[in-house]
């Protein structure tokens, strides 16, 4: 995996040595100690080289300067060539393969140790590529989903509409790779799903990864958005930048709040919420892969952004023969569907008329089972789900969004 990776990206030879250089604690821990006790005969000579001890790692970390000395020495001009490798234009920086990390205000930004990331690191290892970890430097979960097509029950505009998310994902690297329209057309693709809560938005996202094979990062906006001046962007950086080429779909949900309308600048904290909005549109115009934005109030969604995107599908709640479907589906199979008396009923047919989003049945019907198991518990009768706990589920679910139970 390394050596096809330095082929692939075409690196040279000090490119590929600072990658070892930076891989270097991970194969051989004592690799630097033992160079640096047979080569220095003082110990001042050890500025020269830089490095840092690890909090809890005590062996010999590289940092930039480290870099520098074994690969320039004494060399200027060539030590200014190394420090590029660093910058955010290149490979390195751009796919988050190794970076310096942060130096105190006023330290030289070489005195920063050099960071791998342990997902090319696994890859190089291991030769196999590892998902990365929830964390405040990747606030992104893997989402995946045991449901099929089936168990969406939406209207034929919204499939047709669905269906062409599905043809963009299978066919569209074709397009850009064998047919010759990378530089005409943007490799991204931009969704918004609108609705209501419940409505289907976030299984539909899982279900188009499930289909093509590609991972679905949902990104977790309470990590990610900061009330610190450039913390947003570098949040959010840390995901795109990992993301890139990988065809991951990211997935923005309740995204009004990160992607809202840009307002008129009345103090410096609307300038800069401004300023991460004018961000989030050049980042994600720049992504290569999906980017599926979900919200509740499209009214909300900047108007920039909504003429950027490339598809928007509307999802509504299910009329009445679609609930009778989803309330069919989502009952466990084999279980009688009675009412109090024991006598069985068509539970699906006769609350068909409530009006509440698929999301709300499913909870209804989670509140049903676990009343139906404490019975069974109790009297040891023959499992059966009744009709007044089915009811019972649906008020509970009105009383949540504020709606009567008729």
């Amino acid at each position: 995996k390394l050596s096809e990776f330095i082929k692939v990206n075409k690196l040279n030879e000090d490119e590929a040595c600072l990658l070892l250089i930076a891989m270097s604690a991970h194969l051989q821990s004592d690799l630097f100690d033992n160079l640096i006790q047979a080569s220095l005969q003082h110990a001042g000579d050890f500025q020269k080289i830089g490095g840092v001890r690890g909090k809890d790692f005590r062996g010999f970390l590289p940092t930039g300067e480290t870099a520098v000395f074994l690969l320039a020495d004494d060399d200027f001009e060539k030590k200014l060539m190394i420090q590029k490798l660093f910058w955010a234009d290149h490979l390195f920086d751009k796919k988050k393969i190794l970076w310096l990390e942060e130096v105190p205000v006023g330290e030289p930004e070489l005195s920063g140790k050099i960071i791998v990331s342990k997902e090319y690191l696994d890859s190089f290892l291991f030769e196999e590529t590892t998902q990365p970890k929830f964390s405040v430097n990747f606030p992104a979960k893997l989402i995946k989903t045991k449901l099929e097509w089936k168990d969406l029950v939406i209207n034929n505009e919204l499939k047709e509409q669905i269906e062409e998310l599905k043809s963009w994902l299978k066919y569209n690297a074709l397009l850009i790779q064998e047919w010759g329209m990378g530089g005409r057309i943007n490799n991204g693709y931009k969704a918004l799903l609108y609705g209501p809560s419940g409505t289907g938005k976030t299984l539909t996202v899982g279900l188009l990864g499930k289909e093509v094979g590609k991972d679905v990062y949902k990104i977790d906006l309470s990590m990610v958005m900061s009330k610190y001046i450039g913390e947003t962007e570098k949040n959010l950086e840390q995901i795109f930048a990992k993301a890139e080429d990988k065809g991951w779909i990211l997935f923005f949900d309740e995204a009004d709040s990160l992607f809202g309308k840009r307002t008129n600048v009345r103090d410096a904290h609307d300038k800069y919420a401004n300023q991460e909005v004018s961000y989030l549109l050049q980042r994600i115009e720049d992504y290569n892969g999906m980017v599926i934005l979900a919200t509740n109030m499209k009214n909300n969604i900047d108007d920039a952004f909504m003429r950027r995107f490339n598809a928007i599908l509307k999802f509504t709640v299910p009329d009445a023969n679609d609930r009778s479907k989803i309330w069919r589906l989502s009952f466990p199979k084999d279980i009688a569907l009675c009412n109090e008396k024991e006598d069985t009923v068509d539970i699906p047919e006769l609350v068909k008329n409530h009006v509440i989003s698929g999301g709300s049945i499913v909870n209804a019907v989670h509140f049903a089972c676990i009343k139906a198991i404490e019975r069974h518990q109790k009297n040891k009768k023959h499992k059966s789900i009744h009709l007044e706990d089915v009811l019972n589920g649906i008020r509970k679910e009105l009383l949540k969004e504020g709606k009567p139970f008729n």
